[in-house]
C-alpha cells in the first residue's frame, strides 16, 4: 500500500510539473506575440517609406522558420496548389509538357507519352512565345506553370515558333497523373526492377501492382531503385516495406517532444514477395522516406543496400492549417529504423555563429545490431552494404549540360533521323559524335576544370608569400600546358559525353520510358546488383554478417583504413 501511494505521489507530482512547464509555455507565447504584434503595427504605420504588409510578415515568418530548420516552412494560400503537387499529389490539370529557359527563351524541352502534348504534335525544340496571348518573356517558371495548368477539360493556346514558322495550337488540358513508380519490368528475363521517383499518394499501391507483375514472371531478384528520390509520406514507405516483411514487424519509429506525435509504425498485412531477394539502390540524394525503405530492410536482413551513403534527414514533417487558407508545415519528430538509429545528417539544433548546420562528426556516431546482429550506424544516411562509387562528370561535360547544348544537337538529330533502333540498344556512332563536335562550332561552352582552379590557388597563395615572381614563369608554362590538354578534353572525355548526348536523344523518340531503359547498358550500380544475384553465397553471407563482408563505408572501417 505504501508502494502504491509513492507512485501515486510521484504521478501527481510529474502532472503538477507538466502543467506548470505548460503553462510558463503558454505565458511565453502570448507575451511574444504581443510585442510582435506591437511592433509590427508600429512598423506599418509609422515606417518612413510605404510598406507592403503582407511581404512583411512572409519575411518575418520565413526568418524565424529558417531559424529552425530547412524543412519547417510557410505556405501561403497562393502556392497551396504547387505545395500540394510537390509534396502530396501527383495528378494536375495540364497538357504533359517540360520546359527548358535558354538566353531568356521558353522551349518545350520533353512531352509526355499519351498526353495532350504528344497527341497535338508539340514536339522538343518548340520555342513557346505566347500562352493565352501572354508574352512570356521575364516570366519566372512558376507564373508559367500557372498559365500552363488548369481545371481538366479546359483550353489552353499556344503560339509556338518551330524552325522559323509561326503555329498556333489549341489544346485541351487532362489530368496529368506523374506516377511515383516510373518504370518497372524485368532485366534480362531475370531480375525485376522497380524505379521509385517520389513517396507521394499511392506509391505503395503502384509499388504492389508492379511487385505483383514481375512476381508472375518468377524472378530471381528484385532490384528497388531508390536513387535521386527524396522521399514523402512516411506511411507510404511503410507500406512498401510491408511488400516485404511479414506483418506485426516495426518499420519505424518517430519520437517527437509532444508525447502526441511519438508514434511507432509497424505492418499490418501479410507480404506480397517475403522471400524474393532484394538490393535496393541508393545514392546521396536518396532521403527520407527512401532512407526508412532501406534502412528497415538493412536493419531486418531482409535486402542488401548497394550504392552511396543517403542524404541524411531523419526528420518528420506534419502540416497544420492557418487562417485564410495558408499552412505551416512543421518538423514535429525524428524518425528511427527498427534496429533504434536515427540517420539525421545534419545538427540542426546547433548550429554555427553564421547560422550555417554542420554534420555530426564520425567520430560521435554510435554502432547498432541488425537483427542478425550486424552492425551498422547512425547519423550522416545509411551506409551501404556493398559500396559503389558515383558516376561523376567532368567539367566539359557538365558545361555541354548546363549550356543546352546536348539539348539542341538532339532536336536537330531527331529532325534528320525519323527512326532509331531500340531504347535498350541505343548508342550514337563515331559519326554522329563528329556531327555533334561539328555543332559546337562558334558556341560557348567554356569551363573551368579542376586543375585550373588549383593552379589558380597556388598563383594566390604564391603571391600572398610575395613568392609570385620567382614562380611566375613556371605557372604560365604550366598553365599553357594545361590549356593544350583541355582542347583535347572532347576527345578525351568522349565516352561520358555520349552517354550524355544519347539520354538526351532517345527521349526524343521513347520519352521517359526509352531514357530510362537506354541508361541500363551503362549503370554500374544494376551492373553489381546483377552480380549479386549470380552469386547467392554472397548474398547470404552480406546478409547473415560473415566477417568478410562487413558494412562498406562504414565510419569506423574508414578511420582504419586512413590510420593505416
Amino acid at each position: 500500500m505504501k508502494k502504491v501511494k509513492i507512485v501515486l505521489l510521484g504521478a501527481v507530482l510529474a502532472a503538477t510539473s507538466l502543467t506548470l512547464a505548460f503553462k510558463e509555455d503558454l505565458f511565453q507565447v502570448s507575451k511574444n506575440l504581443d510585442v510582435f504584434a506591437s511592433l509590427y503595427k508600429e512598423i506599418n504605420i509609422n515606417y518612413v517609406d510605404e510598406t507592403n504588409p503582407a511581404d512583411l510578415m512572409k519575411q518575418g515568418i520565413d526568418a524565424m522558420l529558417g531559424s529552425l530548420d530547412p524543412y519547417t516552412e510557410y505556405v501561403p494560400e497562393s502556392e497551396i496548389e504547387d505545395y500540394k503537387l510537390k509534396y502530396i499529389s501527383t495528378q494536375y490539370g495540364g497538357i504533359g509538357a517540360g520546359t527548358l529557359t535558354i538566353n531568356g527563351k521558353l522551349f518545350v524541352n520533353e512531352v509526355s507519352e499519351g498526353h495532350p502534348s504528344q497527341k497535338n504534335d508539340i514536339r522538343p525544340g518548340d520555342q513557346i512565345v505566347k500562352i493565352n496571348g501572354v508574352a512570356i518573356t521575364g516570366k519566372d517558371r512558376s507564373q508559367i506553370s500557372q498559365l500552363l495548368r488548369g481545371p481538366k477539360g479546359t483550353p489552353v493556346n499556344l503560339l509556338l515558333l518551330r524552325e522559323g514558322t509561326l503555329i498556333n495550337k489549341t489544346i485541351t488540358r487532362e489530368e496529368i497523373k506523374q506516377p511515383n513508380v516510373s518504370y518497372s519490368g524485368m532485366l534480362d528475363e531475370q531480375i525485376g526492377y522497380i524505379r521509385l521517383d517520389k513517396f507521394l499518394e499511392n506509391s505503395g499501391q503502384e509499388v504492389k501492382a508492379a511487385l505483383e507483375q514481375i512476381n508472375k514472371q518468377k524472378p530471381k531478384g528484385l532490384i528497388l531503385d531508390l536513387r535521386n528520390n527524396g522521399g514523402g509520406i512516411l506511411q507510404e514507405a511503410v507500406k512498401i516495406v510491408n511488400l516485404f516483411i511479414e506483418k506485426n514487424v516495426l518499420v519505424v519509429t518517430q519520437k517527437g517532444r509532444n508525447p502526441e506525435k511519438s508514434v511507432a509504425y509497424k505492418t499490418m498485412a501479410n507480404a506480397v514477395a517475403p522471400n524474393l531477394p532484394i538490393v535496393v539502390l541508393i545514392n546521396g540524394a536518396s532521403a527520407s522516406a527512401s532512407e526508412i525503405v532501406a534502412g528497415a530492410l538493412q536493419d531486418l536482413d531482409r535486402g542488401i543496400v548497394l550504392g552511396q551513403r543517403s542524404y541524411g534527414k531523419g526528420l518528420v514533417q506534419q502540416t497544420f492549417n492557418l487562417p485564410y487558407n495558408s499552412l505551416v508545415k512543421v518538423t514535429v519528430a525524428k524518425y528511427y529504423t527498427p534496429s533504434g538509429r536515427c540517420i539525421q545528417a545534419l545538427d540542426y539544433a546547433h548550429r554555427k555563429q553564421d547560422g550555417s548546420a554542420e554534420k555530426f562528426a564520425d567520430s560521435t556516431l554510435k554502432a547498432y545490431g541488425t537483427k542478425v546482429g550486424r552492425t551498422v550506424y547512425d547519423g550522416n544516411g545509411v551506409f551501404p552494404d556493398v559500396e559503389v562509387e558515383p558516376t561523376k562528370y567532368s567539367p566539359i561535360t557538365l558545361s555541354l549540360l548546363t549550356k543546352n547544348l546536348f539539348f539542341e544537337y538532339a532536336n536537330t538529330f531527331k529532325k534528320e533521323h525519323k527512326t532509331v533502333a531500340s531504347a535498350k540498344d541505343f548508342q550514337i556512332s563515331d559519326a554522329n559524335y563528329t556531327a555533334f563536335l561539328a555543332s559546337l562550332a562558334n558556341k560557348d561552352y567554356n569551363y573551368t576544370s579542376r586543375s585550373e582552379r588549383l593552379l589558380n590557388e597556388l598563383k594566390n597563395e604564391a603571391e600572398k608569400e610575395n613568392k609570385a615572381a620567382t614562380v611566375k614563369a613556371d605557372l604560365e608554362a604550366l598553365k599553357a600546358k594545361m590549356m593544350a590538354a583541355k582542347k583535347d578534353d572532347l576527345n578525351a572525355h568522349k565516352a561520358e559525353i555520349k552517354r550524355a548526348l544519347e539520354t538526351q536523344i532517345i527521349s526524343r523518340y521513347f520519352h521517359e520510358k526509352g531514357r530510362i531503359e537506354q541508361s541500363f547498358q551503362y549503370d554500374k550500380e544494376i551492373a553489381k546488383a546483377k552480380q549479386l544475384f549470380n552469386n547467392q553465397n554472397q548474398m547470404l553471407a552480406i546478409l547473415k554478417g560473415d566477417g568478410t563482408y562487413k558494412t562498406i563505408g562504414s565510419p569506423i572501417l574508414k578511420v582504419n583504413q586512413a590510420e593505416n
